[in-house]
């Protein structure tokens, strides 16, 4: 777990919205301290129906957690219901888009990359998944017990941050994260360059 830092949904910061809508818990904004970030990961909890902030020049992921959904629109561009759980949706931070709940408060899982200078790729997975020691990025952890190849175990709520991108001193190398337990989902946003 070379440079991995540990967090927990209960361990993050609360920011509310300014307009009443809902929370963020930032898990980690890089480079850290600078308003124009590179990337930034957070989770974020949506309580009533409203806009979404446009981002220019920012690449947004969006990933169902937890609760009933929410329905995505920007016509004519986006119509999209948010319904499964980990299973990722990607769109242009230009268009600011309108979020409708669809059976209650919903957490949400986000990335955002500055369109310029990187890229994210999120994938779910039930059962394995390698990381390359390369990629910047998070885990995390939406239920179950997952395994790193040392032993070290993380579960539903936790996970993992790596903001190194590119460093050469991993030479490629990778690793994989297992379950060791039944009914898992586990998020890996892959960062690049």
């Amino acid at each position: 777990m070379t440079n991995w830092q540990h967090f927990s949904f209960d361990s993050l910061p609360v920011s509310p919205w300014r307009n009443g809508g809902g929370e963020t818990r930032e898990i980690l904004s890089w480079p850290p301290g600078k308003t124009d970030f590179d990337w930034r990961a957070s989770i974020a909890t949506i309580a009533q129906d409203g806009p979404f902030s446009a981002f220019p020049g920012i690449d947004r992921s969006i990933t169902l957690l937890s609760g009933g959904g929410v329905h995505l629109l920007a016509e004519p561009e986006i119509d999209h219901h948010l319904s499964e759980a980990g299973k990722p949706f990607a769109f242009s931070g230009d268009i600011a888009l309108n979020a409708t709940l669809t059976g209650g408060t919903t957490t949400d899982f986000n990335i955002m990359t500055r369109r310029n200078g990187c890229s994210a790729q999120v994938i779910s997975t039930a059962k394995s998944l390698c990381v390359s020691l390369n990629d910047g990025g998070v885990l995390y952890a939406i239920r179950g017990t997952w395994q790193w190849p040392d032993g070290c175990q993380f579960g539903g709520g936790e996970g993992f941050f790596h903001a190194a991108l590119a460093d050469a001193n991993h030479d490629g190398e990778s690793v994989e994260i297992t379950a060791i337990s039944d009914n898992g989902l586990l998020l890996w946003a892959k960062i690049t360059r």
